[in-house]
């Protein structure tokens, strides 16, 4: 009588274990390649952009809303106004509210 191997089983096993590995290999050899592609792209990319570009639009240039061009919103001054702080602390019972109904 033969001792068969541990991991020996049928041909249909072997076989099936022997595409599993195949797959395996092939599926590692592919994503080496993509990871190949993407890092020359992204070299190329780096070796033909110009450092520290300019600007394509004036940073000066004032902005223009369509809205308020259009009279649907009102136009807002370039500055906001500054309002006066209250003196001390503002507690809900002596804050500026409405006064309490009767």
């Amino acid at each position: 009588m033969r001792a068969r191997a541990p991991l020996g089983g049928s041909r249909s096993e072997a076989i099936q274990r022997l595409q599993i590995g195949v797959g395996g290999l092939v599926s590692m050899v592919l994503l080496v390649g993509v990871a190949n592609i993407v890092i020359d792209s992204a070299r190329e990319t780096e070796a033909t952009t110009v450092p520290e570009a300019a600007a394509t639009v004036e940073a000066d240039a004032p902005q223009n809303d369509p809205l308020a061009d259009a009279g649907i919103v009102p136009d807002l001054p370039a500055e906001a106004e500054e309002e006066p702080l209250p003196e001390g602390p503002v507690v809900p019972e002596q804050g500026e509210g409405l006064p309490p109904a009767e």
